[in-house]
């Protein structure tokens, strides 16, 4: 009787099978957390998904295409607008559509709503409706279902300074904030006019527009901006007298 030899192609199964094992429990024990995802706007283009966080364009909001929008439970009315999060597609969970080792940074900018995408967004899920070119980043093209994933908060890094989008009329000011490094969702926003001795507290309209009703024309504009994660920036004067509703102005500060 001769030697009894194990057939190559099984120890590489042996071998990929007991890898995912490692992957999981290394990825459970480094952050992450388990999500689904699909993508969305395959036919638009991907910079016009700003959404419900009231980002005219994501490109212009320092973002790219790499963009989702999230379920209820993440998205939080709104409060993770700008936020950052690494995903991988869940490998040893879906080998026929993940790709191994693949991973995308993607910035939260759209809400999406319970029943949408057959349920998967209803509290308390934990889902990410990406744009068509994060998806294809770390799933295969040809699958239009849920994949499984999964997730992490990470820092965001962005280019240049956090930008102020003026918006409103009169005495309501409207101010989207954009391009927003660290953390990257903001928590609370603060203006003041060059003729006001204080900082006045705005609210969040919607998504990453914050209001006022103070007239403040013909003054330049100041910012205080607190993060989600607590760290505070003041950007004095970046806004000039002469502005005009539609304007965006970028600052020298920047979150890390």
């Amino acid at each position: 009787m001769g030697p009894f030899i194990i057939p190559f192609v099984s120890i590489l199964q042996l071998f990929f099978f007991v890898s995912s094992i490692f992957e999981g429990a290394d990825a459970q024990a480094n952050g992450w957390f388990n999500a689904h995802a699909t993508f969305y706007g395959a036919d638009q283009s991907p910079f016009s998904l700003g959404g419900a966080c009231g980002y005219d364009n994501t490109l212009h909001a320092g973002f790219g295409a790499n963009t989702a929008a999230l379920s209820g439970a993440l998205f939080r009315d709104g409060e993770a607008c700008g936020a950052c999060y690494q995903l991988r597609c869940d490998y040893r969970a879906d080998p026929k559509w993940c790709l191994r080792r693949a991973s995308v940074t993607i910035t939260a900018t759209n809400f999406c709503p319970s029943n949408n995408n057959g349920g998967w967004c209803n509290p308390p899920n934990h889902h990410f409706d990406m744009s068509a070119p994060a998806f294809l980043r770390i799933a295969r093209r040809g699958d239009e279902g849920i994949v499984p994933i999964l997730y992490r908060r990470v820092p965001c890094k962005r280019r240049g300074g956090v930008r102020f989008t003026l918006k409103g009329q009169s005495s309501f000011n409207m101010v989207m904030i954009s391009n927003v490094g660290g953390g990257g969702n903001v928590k609370a926003v603060w203006i003041r006019g060059s003729r006001t001795r204080t900082w006045l507290p705005m609210n969040r309209n919607w998504g990453v527009n914050w209001q006022s009703s103070m007239d403040l024309r013909n003054q330049r504009l100041s910012f205080k901006v607190t993060l989600v994660d607590g760290k505070t920036l003041v950007f004095l004067n970046v806004v000039p007298s002469t502005w005009k509703f539609g304007q965006t102005f970028a600052s020298t500060r920047q979150f890390f």
